[in-house]
């Protein structure tokens, strides 16, 4: 069996660059050739069965060309027409069968309800998907609206435990800077007008009145970046928050593993990776109320960085519940693999044991990209 898989490869992650690696990784640990088209604009040389395409005719030459029996999408933010036209175009392919998982979970309330009607376009090319991955029942509704089979559409959740290695060092500037602030607040996300960073900016203000030695950490990279930073210069508490731009996903885990409390303040968000890697690290987290978020996370209104500053005084004084969340859990992994023997009506597990058997599997782990 060989899955393409086609989205967006870290640098930077983020919770569809995390969810693509994972089930890339899942599958080469058992010997399943598991390529990947990157669909960014970041561009590198082809390495590891990762081909980075610099136009959509080298996208296609490349969907043609790779041998695969399973083609699996992974889109988040919305459905431009551009990625509607690669769906349709991957179903186009003979003998492939095509998956979609839509990670943008807060994409029905966003607009992405209106004008869902199953003769529409949207609605006619998602309809001849073998099966769409949505992240939660929201989305789930909105595919069926759109005319998706029931049947096609499975509800899982992209989130499956990474092992921290013991030898991962912080980088020195979040070293320094973890060393002289307590609390330490952290922020992981795109600098992007949906992440609401004005709000945790705009809360450490209040926050150090309490919590004097209080800083704010803020890790990612977005087109955006220009304008955060203006904001940040002009808080009277600039000195206390620190742009790290992007962190490899390592160090990332680990800085968040080592904050006093994790942010994820949002305009729309789905269900968040980086909230449960932060919850599965015991870290305590505060995040925007959209209805989807796991067990044990704070709550706090959308764009108030006074209810914001509440919850920190109110999670730093109080000792931490870690939400349950099973840490040997591959759960969703395998759920993606049972989805795919059924499309290929094959024993993929049988094949994955044979392979391990005659010694093909990477039981070490894969390379990560």
């Amino acid at each position: 069996m060989t899955v393409l898989q086609l989205g967006p490869v870290p640098p930077p992650h983020g919770g569809v660059q995390t969810n693509l690696i994972a089930i890339r990784e899942h599958l080469r640990r058992y010997g399943v050739r598991a390529p990947v088209i990157n669909l960014t604009r970041h561009r590198r040389e082809p390495v590891d069965d990762v081909f980075y395409p610099r136009t959509a005719a080298e996208v296609v030459k490349l969907l043609i060309t790779t041998p695969a029996d399973l083609l699996h999408l992974h889109i988040g933010g919305r459905l431009p027409a551009r990625l509607l036209a690669l769906c349709l175009v991957c179903t186009l392919i003979p003998r492939r069968r095509v998956v979609l998982t839509f990670h943008s979970g807060g994409y029905p309330s966003e607009g992405g309800a209106r004008n869902a009607r199953p003769r529409s376009i949207r609605g006619r090319i998602l309809q001849r998907l073998d099966a769409v991955i949505a992240v939660n029942q929201d989305l789930a509704a909105l595919f069926r609206a759109l005319g998706v089979a029931p049947s096609r559409v499975r509800v899982i959740v992209p989130y499956a435990p990474i092992a921290l290695p013991a030898d991962v060092v912080l980088p020195e500037a979040i070293r320094q800077f973890k060393a002289s602030h307590r609390p330490l607040l952290t922020v992981v996300g795109g600098l992007e007008k949906e992440y609401d960073l004005p709000t945790p900016i705009e809360a450490i203000d209040s926050i150090r009145q309490e919590f004097p030695e209080a800083g704010l950490l803020i890790i990612g990279s977005g087109s955006i970046e220009s304008e955060i930073r203006g904001f940040v210069s002009r808080s009277r508490n600039s000195a206390h928050i620190l742009m790290c731009g992007d962190v490899p996903h390592a160090q990332t885990l680990k800085t968040v593993a080592e904050s006093d409390v994790f942010l994820r303040t949002t305009l729309y968000d789905g269900d968040s990776i980086s909230v449960r890697e932060a919850l599965h690290a015991g870290t305590p987290v505060i995040a925007t109320d959209n209805r989807m978020r796991p067990p044990g996370v704070h709550l706090v209104p959308v764009s108030d960085p006074a209810a914001l500053a509440a919850a920190v005084a109110r999670v730093v004084r109080q000792p931490f519940t870690q939400g349950q969340l099973d840490a040997a859990s591959n759960a969703p992994l395998e759920q993606v693999l049972d989805l795919y023997a059924e499309l290929l009506g094959r024993d993929v597990r049988g094949e994955m044991a044979e392979r391990m058997a005659g010694g093909l599997g990477t039981r070490s782990g894969s390379p990560t990209v």
